[in-house]
């Protein structure tokens, strides 16, 4: 009996480190995300740069994005992501691997105009050499807008 009380408490105390620690990554994934958004928007084409995987890829309405691509778009103003109002954020942890759900509104400025279009936009991070770097972001617009 004391042994299977032994074996239960270290199971709990196993269990809560694991879900300790998956909080503390999904909330640094979750911050990482948040910054990548405002880098975005100011253009810090240097920072996105040692963000995304060298074999990262884009996948925006109008087709797909290498790293040196999307980096080429965010520096010209091709696309200037103005504003990313997030609604909602949802993670899941495999591994050393996490994608992020986020739901958005997005305010850009595509070729001269300025377009507001809602999206689920997937990012998915891999970590590597203890450094998270974003591997595939993909925009999947949604037909109405949150809160419609």
């Amino acid at each position: 009996m004391k042994s299977l009380i032994l074996s239960l408490l270290s199971f709990i105390s196993i269990a809560q480190c694991s879900f300790a620690q998956n909080s503390v990554i999904e909330q640094e994934i979750i911050n990482l995300s948040k910054e990548k958004w405002q880098w975005m928007s100011d253009k810090k084409v240097d920072l996105l740069d040692s963000l995304f995987h060298e074999k990262a890829v884009f996948v925006h309405m109008g087709g797909n994005m290498t790293k040196e691509h999307e980096l080429n778009v965010i520096k010209s103003g091709g696309i200037w992501y103005k504003k990313a109002d997030i609604q909602e954020v949802s993670i899941n942890i495999i591994g050393s691997t996490a994608i992020l759900l986020n739901r958005i509104t997005l305010l850009a400025v595509v070729g001269g105009n300025e377009v507001t279009n809602p999206f689920t936009v997937t990012e998915v991070y891999v970590q590597q050499n203890g450094t998270w770097k974003l591997g595939s972001m993909s925009f999947t617009k949604l037909l109405t807008r949150p809160g419609e």
